[in-house]
């Protein structure tokens, strides 16, 4: 299978050369890749994917040329944010990546009075960048030339606190479920807030609708803190709204 790869800086043009950044670099060597072979690639600041050529191996360097690009439409309709007090453990690394995979623009990890995990300083932005990278590896996999943005690691009620624009829900065990999905011509971004482990208290909740959010039920059931975001994520993609 050809290698398809993110590169961390602008791709422009037809018969551009660049040395692949370290990450990308290494991949391509591990594949054994030898000049001519080909590679596709993207910045993730554009709809835009390139045909690469190799045009040089060295002992830690790989040299590409650009060929041709062809846009790619693997983004949803409508930009969605999943706002999320951040799962324990390994969690939050299957939701960013299955998050990828189902078409988020953004993920804002949060903290909130029931979290297990909480993180800052130099230990939240190290998760930050890690979260990041497995993103990139998500959107490597599944065919995006977009990559979401993980947001730096917050307080719920100082997040709470920031503007935003569109629609806004609250995933709320008992609530009503939406009448139907957003239509992206009418509400072009939707942020979806999400609880932990144990769920939001109801303080929180009642902070959240005075913020502008919308309590909406996902289902009979009680979703796991890794599980409720991406079912709603999984139910707009293929409700006409991706």
């Amino acid at each position: 299978m050809r290698a398809r790869l993110h590169v961390d800086q602008p791709l422009r043009e037809s018969g551009q050369c660049l040395d692949l950044p370290p990450g990308a670099a290494r991949h391509v060597q591990v594949l054994r890749a030898q000049p001519g072979e080909r590679l596709a690639l993207f910045d993730g600041l554009s709809d835009l994917e390139w045909q690469a050529e190799v045009s040089a191996m060295g002992r830690s360097a790989v040299a590409v040329r650009l060929l041709e690009s062809r846009t790619v439409a693997a983004e949803l309709p409508l930009a969605v944010t999943l706002a999320v007090v951040m799962p324990a453990n390994d969690r939050m690394d299957f939701l960013v990546e299955k998050a990828t995979e189902l078409g988020a623009v953004a993920l804002q990890p949060l903290m909130s009075e029931r979290s297990v995990l909480r993180l800052s300083g130099e230990r939240a932005d190290k998760k930050r960048a890690h979260w990041q990278g497995v993103a990139v590896a998500a959107a490597e996999q599944c065919g995006r030339v977009r990559l979401p943005l993980i947001q730096p690691v917050l307080p719920l009620a100082s997040w709470l606190a920031q503007p935003r624009e569109g629609l806004c829900w609250l995933a709320s065990p008992g609530a009503e479920r939406p009448a139907g999905a957003p239509q992206p011509t009418l509400n072009p971004s939707l942020t979806l807030l999400s609880g932990p482990e144990g769920g939001l208290s109801e303080a929180e909740e009642l902070a959240a609708v005075a913020a502008g959010f919308q309590r909406i039920g996902l289902g009979p059931r009680i979703l796991r803190a890794d599980t409720a975001p991406l079912a709603l994520l999984a139910w707009l993609s293929l409700s006409g709204t991706g």
